[in-house]
């Protein structure tokens, strides 16, 4: 007990700064990946056609590891940030794109068409019925990629963009586990945490009527 609260008194300040970078990194992805995926997914449903084909091209990035994709970014972007949030990004798209194209797929048509009789736009359709019905499955696409990419955020620290992999490879280089822990306890907690924030914005977001059709499936 008494090394640790040594620790802390040490590193401190250096843990919150690599916990923010951290956040700023994986968060920043996840929100590019949303911006991305999800428009991306609900165009995708209206050109089936070339759907399987975009997403097993998404599926097949997906199975990159991630250290390759990181440095394959290296001579585009360089180190540090960019190509971090870059590379994560990429990690982030398959389940949100997964999960909004097969969610809005699955909605009722008969929905659908009275919408259309109704006289509502595209638009007015997306966003008044096929976006509300969607979004459980659609946030828990979200939630799962947020999570992942906490842990995978990790290996930022290889090209330089900071996080709490940095304590964890020091840790590694220097033998010293206090700094494995200072990385990995804090990245656990993150992904927890996270894990628990997309639950109440999924309960929040969803339909009354849907959640218990959606817990019973």
């Amino acid at each position: 007990m008494n090394e640790l609260i040594e620790f802390l008194q040490t590193n401190g300040n250096e843990l919150l700064l690599k916990t923010w970078e951290h956040i700023y990194i994986s968060y920043l992805a996840v929100l590019l990946g949303i911006l991305v995926a999800v428009p991306l997914g609900i165009a995708l449903t209206r050109v089936p056609k070339i759907a399987q084909w975009v997403i097993g091209t998404v599926s097949v990035l997906q199975t990159i590891p991630s250290l390759a994709i990181l440095a394959f970014f290296i001579p585009f972007l360089g180190i540090g940030t960019v190509p971090a949030v870059a590379a994560l990004f990429l990690y982030s798209v398959l389940p949100i794109l997964r999960n909004t194209y097969t969610s809005v797929k699955e909605v009722d048509p008969n929905l659908i068409e009275a919408g259309k009789g109704m006289g509502m736009t595209t638009r007015e359709r997306i966003k008044g019925i096929e976006l509300p019905l969607a979004s459980p499955v659609i946030m828990s696409g979200i939630r799962v990629s947020s999570v992942y990419l906490i842990g995978w955020a990790a290996l930022a620290s290889f090209i330089g963009a900071g996080g709490l992999g940095d304590f964890i490879f020091s840790g590694l280089n220097l033998y010293d586990p206090a700094f494995i822990i200072a990385g990995a306890v804090p990245v656990t907690i993150l992904a927890l945490l996270t894990d628990v924030i997309f639950a109440k914005i999924e309960k929040t977001v969803t339909p009354k009527g849907i959640e218990t059709h959606e817990k019973t499936v």
